[in-house]
Order: C-alpha cells, then structure tokens, then sequence
C-alpha cells in the first residue's frame, strides 16, 4: 500500500505502484519519462511536448484546461496526476467524483519541485530512478546560492505582454531567480501575476531583463521595448537583457539542475 499526501493534503492511496497513468501536467510528464515511467502513461494534454518523440504515440486527452473527462475515464486509470493551477478545479472533481485517484500538485518553490519529483518516485516506485535527478538539483542549488553577490541583481521578468504580467514571490518562477542568485523586483506585489508598464518597471531599476519564450514567446524584438525604459534604469545601460528558454523558468521536474545553472551564470554575468 502507497499513501502519500497532495500539496492539497489530501491522502491518496494505491494498493500498488501506479501503472496506468493520465498526466495532466506537461512537466511532470516530462518527469515521468525521465524516472523511467513513461510506458506506463496512457493519456496526457496536448502540451504534453517533452520528452518529443516519445509523447509523439500517447492519446491525447485535451489542453490542460480544457481536457476531457469522458475520455480519461474510457483509458481506465489507476492514477491522474493534476496540478491545482494548471487545470480547472472543477474538472479534477469529476474524475474523483467517479472514483478516480487523482494527484494534485502545486510546488511553488525549488524544495516544492525536489518534493514533488519525489512523490512521482513514491507512486511510480522509481525512487532509486529519482536519486540521481534530486542529486542533480541539490547540487545545482548549492552551487547557485553559494555564488550569489551581494548586493543580488535585480531582475525583471515578464511572462506575458499586452498587458505586460509579471510574478510575485509566491511562484516557482520569483523561486527559481531567487534561488539562481537574483531578486524579483516585483516580489512585493499582492498579486501571483501582477500586470506592469515599462514606467513602473523603470521606477524599480532592474539590472537584468529576462524574457522568456513562454508561455509569451518573447524575442530579440522585444529588446527594443525594455530599452526605452532609458538609461538610467542599469540594464538598459548596461544592456543586459536576456532570452531565455522559458522552460526553464517555469518547468518544474529534471530541467531544473540546468535551470538553476544556466541563469545563475547569466545573473553574475
């Protein structure tokens, strides 16, 4: 028997490791595959798009937010894995209601993420698969706060534009900066994802722009935008602004160990 609590600390209970798996969550797909679980998935979203040529064969259940129910209870799971800001509430309770094991997740931070790839370990029974990616990350982790200046840049990140959105400090993405040696300059604000003007952003002097490629595909285009900001604000000056893959940013499972690497290197650079 498996019982293990959700990040909503419901107990959920398997007699057994899991071998029927729906994965509403395209990064822990990801982190199925790579605990070498992935044969046992039997339905996933269509932005399930990683690992590429084996998601390629799997059924398709819908988008994350729009999935159909019909159709993943047809497959016969023995388990779902969800994610509480992903998917629509009231779509995960219709597959509990019909007696469905349902998984709800939600790391919001680098030890939320180290958690959550150990609780797909505990259902899937891959704990030792899961050793080496928890090494990778940790190690990734110390290297990155160990090498952390002080004062910390100051970071703007956007995730969306017209209207530019940005992160506050109960995130992975504000997390995953912080972690890599950087502070979010928006991290006081009320909102999970305050809107912004280049105004405001300006007002905060950032040192280091980051845009990412998702879930707003940013690109070298959109440089021209952050550098009106002016020169006063230090990374227009200093013309740091910098596209990243926004995967990184916002994926938790096995790509965080690069994640923390790749920015914390671009953070001191």
């Amino acid at each position: 028997m498996i019982e293990l609590l959700d990040d909503l600390s419901r107990m959920i209970r398997l007699d057994a490791p899991a071998q029927r798996i729906v994965c509403l969550v395209p990064s822990i797909t990801e982190t199925l595959f790579a605990l070498g679980a992935g044969d046992r998935i039997i339905g996933i979203t269509d932005y399930c798009i990683h690992p590429e040529a084996e998601v390629r064969s799997k059924p398709k259940i819908g988008g994350t937010k729009n999935f159909f129910v019909n159709k993943i209870l047809a497959l016969e799971p023995d388990l779902v894995v969800a994610n509480a800001e992903e998917n629509r509430r009231h779509q995960v309770d219709k597959l509990e209601e019909a007696g469905l094991n349902v998984f709800v997740t939600f790391p919001k931070t680098v030890g939320g993420c180290l958690n959550m790839i150990a609780n797909m370990a505990a259902l899937t029974g891959t704990e030792r698969a899961a050793q080496p990616i928890l090494a990778s990350i940790e190690k990734a982790r110390t290297d990155a706060l160990s090498s952390t200046t002080d004062p910390r840049p100051r970071v703007l990140c956007p995730i969306w534009k017209d209207p530019y959105m940005t992160i506050n400090r109960d995130t992975f993405v504000d997390d995953v900066i912080r972690t890599s040696g950087g502070q979010n300059i928006f991290d006081d604000e009320a909102d999970r994802y305050p809107q912004f003007t280049l105004e405001e952003a300006a007002r905060r002097r950032p040192d280091v722009v980051i845009l990412p490629t998702e879930p707003y595909h940013f690109t070298e285009a959109d440089k021209a935008a952050f550098a009106a900001m002016g020169d006063e604000v230090p990374a227009v000056r200093n013309r740091r602004f910098h596209i990243v893959e926004g995967e990184l940013l916002s994926w938790y499972g096995p790509r965080l160990a690069r994640a923390l690497t790749e920015i914390s290197a671009l953070l001191r650079t």
